[in-house]
């Protein structure tokens, strides 16, 4: 299979499987099942570290749109994407006794976008508007995560990790430890918006639980969720004549770009900020850091 798989290790179960699985398939050119085996070994590789799978059969709807998310926060095309997770069902289709069903694109809101010169923050309006509506459908939770994206630039699964004793520790010191992709765990300063929320939020929530995960409800189905009422309700609240894609992550676009003007403001050099920045975001690469701050031009021209 190209590259010969590597058994060992969390991933070396699945891998073993995948193998055997490309060895007896008959489907598909040369070029294409190689780009495709690819992919689905880095699926594997994925789940495998996350979920602890063991079972290529077991495949369900939750690892297949964590792995979506975890591609969008990498700031991958829609394209790539797109690619990915057709290696991903051409594979799955494959396994004779796969438990579940996988989602069809048009249920992951996958934007028509290419990253790198493309503003994706939301405008100040446009954030405002979208809390208006949390409060207004009585959702406080919602509300609070949109602040938390918006202020601290937390990925959305981020968000769903915070329990009580994390929530209680941000407010006592005034910055909140969070663990990001890979197990990353990273500290981001947090502002009063942030902690009134999270305040709000602990007097709805039982010690010891998690902020915005109901008891008895799977995590990656309350993201799901919210992922649902933003794209539920964005088009009545965009911008007049606007053409950004709307989604929880294009938050983190606006937090990291205002980041950027108050550091510079305050006389850091464009070097520095970028590496603080790109701190607080939780990847440490500058290269990254510059695709978040595509909204500059239109913040600095007073158009937020």
């Amino acid at each position: 299979m190209g590259n010969k798989i590597k058994t060992s290790g969390a991933a070396g179960n699945l891998l073993a499987q995948f193998d055997k699985l490309y060895r007896h398939n008959r489907q598909g050119s040369f070029k294409t099942k190689e780009r495709y085996s690819e992919a689905m070994k880095r699926f594997c590789v994925f789940v495998a570290k996350r979920y602890k799978l063991q079972k290529l059969a077991n495949i369900s709807e939750k690892h297949f749109i964590a792995y979506v998310e975890d591609m969008k926060e990498r700031d991958l095309a829609a394209s790539t994407i797109k690619t990915e997770l057709s290696a991903i069902r051409f594979w799955h289709d494959k396994i004779s006794d796969a438990k579940h069903k996988l989602p069809e694109n048009n249920e992951l809101d996958l934007q028509r976008r290419s990253f790198g010169n493309i503003d994706r923050a939301w405008s100040q309006r446009e954030y405002n508007y979208m809390i208006t509506l949390c409060w207004q459908h009585g959702r406080e939770d919602y509300a609070a995560c949109i602040v938390l994206a918006r202020y601290a630039a937390l990925r959305i699964h981020e968000c769903f990790r915070i329990d009580t004793a994390i929530a209680e520790r941000a407010i006592r010191n005034g910055e909140i430890i969070i663990k990001g992709k890979g197990g990353k765990v990273r500290t981001v300063p947090i502002n009063e918006s942030i902690k009134i929320e999270l305040e709000k939020m602990l007097k709805l929530t039982q010690r010891g639980h998690k902020l915005f995960v109901p008891d008895g409800v799977d995590t990656h189905k309350a993201i799901k969720k919210l992922q649902q009422f933003i794209i539920d309700h964005r088009e009545q609240i965009k911008d007049p004549d606007s053409d950004r894609p709307m989604t929880f992550h294009g938050l983190r676009h606006l937090c990291a770009a205002e980041w950027y003007q108050s550091l510079i403001t305050a006389g850091y050099s464009e070097d520095t900020a970028m590496k603080q920045i790109s701190k607080w975001l939780g990847h440490e690469r500058k290269d990254v850091t510059r695709i978040y701050l595509a909204s500059l031009p239109r913040l600095e021209g007073g158009h937020v």
